[in-house]
């Protein structure tokens, strides 16, 4: 809200909206009208991005929205990010009235933001880079987008926003899920391995299999079942969840990209679209098709950090050999002791018989 007026005595009914695929302001005509600005002067940096009027609830508004193609050609600043946040910034501006050759009523200037989770703009098509992996798939007449993201524990609540590091050993939590449409399409993750390198195809570095034709290939591979409201298996529902330990190849270098092959099933297809996994050697393989996707993700980073568990396994190692002398002394003490206490019982003997 804004206050405008000779006594700053009415409000300027602003707008911003944050949508998934524009930013949109809405002003109050009447706010310009005092300030005697056309809808004709309004624009944005780039002057060929210009508000429109819309009448709303039968009262006229001034408009301007731009999409994900617009924002930058229209004047958008720099992306503003964080770990956590992203922000979008744009400027609504008026053309100076002139009259003749000068100029008395002040132009109109206003800022405007959209704050966007970190986690939350990997669905924006606007031009960011959040860290995770998303890949579109053509379904018949339809586009599905499917997301890759790595989260910090079991619950599956909270995502990495940066590349993660994580010890050896560590359970790594994997979600690969169908964004959009939301819980229509099942998913099938047909394979997955981890590389060296962030390019998939990359034919240089070393390789690590996890997950084959839709099946564990690492014997600490494990899917996150879920339950019967909400399951999470592989070709059971549209999000597969998985874990496998945190490893590092022997060569360097020390991180781990994350690429996993996807097949997308339609409803009434949940039978085919489940993986047969008899043993961890014998597979039947999935059918592929247009349906395919590829995802990628890192790097991983290898946290060389001793942990607690580590740390408490060194001090439990160090403090074994004190252990062991103390109770080999305490064994020394109570033999000592016994072997006195024999001594004076046979000189006591020794003593009565003579």
């Amino acid at each position: 809200m804004e206050y405008y007026g000779d006594l700053c005595d009415k409000v300027a009914s602003m707008k911003v909206m944050c949508g998934k695929n524009f930013i949109s302001i809405t002003v109050i005509e009447d706010f310009f009208k005092y300030y005697n600005v056309s809808v004709e002067s309004l624009h944005l940096a780039n002057k060929s991005c210009r508000a429109h009027k819309e009448v709303i609830s039968a009262v006229p508004h001034y408009i301007v929205r731009t999409s994900k193609d617009q924002y930058a050609a229209c004047g958008g600043k720099p992306l503003e990010k964080n770990i956590t946040h992203i922000a979008y910034s744009l400027t609504l501006m008026s053309d100076p009235n002139v009259h003749e050759n000068i100029i008395r009523d002040p132009t109109v200037k206003i800022d405007y933001t959209c704050v966007y989770p970190y986690m939350r703009a990997v669905s924006l098509p606007f031009p960011i880079h959040p860290f995770s992996s998303e890949t579109v798939v053509r379904v018949d007449e339809l586009d599905a987008k499917v997301e890759m993201a790595l989260f910090k524990d079991h619950t599956f609540t909270d995502a990495f926003s940066s590349a993660p590091s994580i010890h050896l050993r560590d359970k790594v939590y994997v979600q690969v899920s169908v964004t959009e449409p939301k819980d229509f399409f099942l998913l099938n993750v047909n394979e997955c391995w981890a590389s060296q390198s962030p390019k998939h195809n990359e034919t240089t570095g070393l390789t690590h299999p996890l997950l084959l034709n839709g099946c564990v290939n690492d014997e600490t591979v494990i899917f996150e079942t879920g339950t019967m409201s909400e399951m999470f298996g592989n070709g059971k529902s549209s999000t597969v969840r998985y874990s496998f330990s945190m490893f590092r190849f022997v060569a360097e270098p020390s991180v781990v990209y994350l690429h996993c092959k996807v097949h997308i099933c339609a409803p009434d297809e949940d039978e085919p679209c489940r993986p047969k996994c008899k043993s961890i050697t014998k597979r039947e393989a999935t059918r592929e098709g247009p349906t395919q996707g590829l995802l990628s993700y890192g790097p991983i980073k290898i946290d060389k950090t001793e942990t607690s568990t580590q740390k408490s396994k060194l001090v439990l190692m160090l403090m074994l050999p004190v252990g062991a002398v103390w109770v080999l002394g305490l064994f020394l003490l109570i033999l000592i002791t016994f072997a006195q206490a024999g001594a004076r019982r046979v000189s006591s003997i020794s003593t009565t018989d003579g």
